[in-house]
């Protein structure tokens, strides 16, 4: 398993042209699979048909990753043969993204810090991993699922857990909303990739590292408990554990907020996910997710806000303390600029009822479970504008610069959390 890990690390590395997973070695040449109905594609995958979906890997030098991958299946033997595979091609494909995203193996002509290469490669595999047909019984959910996490920095991205150095645990997410504009990227999913594995200096002098994922805008995978299998690593007492965590999304035009409270249940509908799949949980009838462990209605940030809200350029960082609730008692929901009431209903946080309010609610429940006494909280960056009128574009000079000034302020704001004499307010 090591071997093969190491392998498809060193491909990423090398831009995917030399060292390979044996099955990859020859991929152009590889024999076909056996024959099979293709699976048909779900509604993320659905929109692969767009040639310009295609278009984000090849114009980000990822696209080898798309060519070869089939082959790599073809050439396993066995269901322990297909899990290992998967693991080590989701890492290599994540390990890719970030060297390119922090300019260490730069390709193409999309810039480096673009977010929507690894999206559109992730999705072209998984779709070439539904349509394998191998000749021996698989569990297909387990090995997509091993793949996402690898491929998203779930799985061997680890603290170094260096004396001395603080841990920052960020989770960005990916693009959304692609059925009104197929371009759209997401500064936080930017920030992840460009900030994971970085040592950085805080406002107080000392250094910390930063490890970060990027997660699905998927009810489902929330379902399945991808944040807690995220957060729960970094959160677990120990040398390598996270000093800090904040989940991070795309939130209001042209400015930061730090989010006071995330609310418990969701209540975005009819506004769908990236799979076209609704909450169950609307304004006047919020609903709970599947699975949510226990907790309170609203939970309250503990990051280091008046520090963080220092940060004023080039947009302008507030503090969010507004809230949506069912007063106790009553049966309409009520919008707060103060935060919540007690024995009230959560209908929406402050950054919503959608799935950034959900990540910000559920990795801070396991924060208080775990690790009470961790700052935590959710920041929102401004949305990403500046794409070119022109259909056919996936770029212009505008959306890079935005795109640019929104993820130098991330690691700001990341860098004010150290200052001397913070507290939350």
């Amino acid at each position: 398993m090591m071997l093969l890990r190491r392998a498809a690390l060193a491909a990423a590395l090398l831009g995917v042209t030399a060292v390979l997973p044996p099955a990859a070695a020859h991929a152009e040449t590889a024999p076909a699979c056996p024959a099979g109905a293709p699976a048909s594609p779900d509604p993320e995958q659905g929109r692969l048909s767009d040639p310009r979906a295609a278009a984000f890997p090849e114009r980000a030098g990822l696209d080898g990753f798309v060519r070869r991958f089939p082959a790599a299946l073809c050439g396993v033997r066995d269901a322990a043969g297909a899990e290992r595979l998967l693991g080590g091609w989701g890492e290599a494909l994540w390990q890719a993204a970030v060297n390119r995203a922090q300019g260490h193996r730069p390709g193409g002509d999309l810039p480096d810090r673009d977010d929507r290469p690894l999206y559109w490669t992730r999705l072209a595999m998984t779709t070439q991993l539904d349509a394998w047909q191998p000749g021996f019984a698989v569990d297909r959910a387990a090995l997509r699922a091993r793949f996402e996490d690898a491929s998203r920095g779930l799985t061997a991205n680890g603290f170094r857990g260096t004396r001395g150095v603080r841990r920052i645990f960020v989770s960005g997410f990916d693009p959304f909303g692609l059925d009104a504009e197929l371009r759209r990227a997401n500064p936080s999913g930017s920030a992840a990739l460009q900030l994971n594995g970085r040592r950085i200096t805080l406002a107080d002098g000392t250094t910390a590292e930063i490890r970060a994922v990027v997660l699905p805008v998927r009810y489902a995978d929330f379902d399945a408990g991808i944040v807690e299998r995220a957060y729960g690593p970094r959160l677990a007492a120990g040398p390598r554990s996270a000093d800090m965590i904040t989940s991070i999304s795309q939130g209001y035009p042209g400015l930061f907020t730090l989010e006071a409270w995330a609310g418990r249940n969701r209540s975005a509908d009819p506004y769908p996910d990236n799979a076209r799949a609704l909450a169950g949980g609307t304004r006047e009838h919020p609903a709970t997710a599947p699975g949510l462990g226990p907790g309170a209605e609203f939970l309250r940030t503990s990051l280091p806000t008046d520090a963080m809200t220092a940060v004023q350029a080039p947009y302008p960082v507030r503090l969010n303390t507004s809230v949506t609730e069912i007063p106790a008692g009553g049966a309409a929901p009520v919008d707060r600029e103060d935060g919540p009431t007690p024995g009230s209903r959560a209908v929406a946080g402050g950054g919503g009822g959608y799935l950034s309010n959900e990540v910000a609610y559920r990795s801070n429940r396991l924060r208080l479970e775990l690790r009470p006494g961790l700052p935590g909280g959710h920041l929102h960056t401004p949305v990403l504008t500046g794409l070119p009128a022109e259909a056919e574009r996936l770029t212009g000079p505008e959306f890079e610069r935005n795109e640019a000034a929104i993820t130098a302020q991330v690691l700001e704001v990341l860098r004010a959390s150290g200052a001397p004499a913070s507290g939350a307010r």
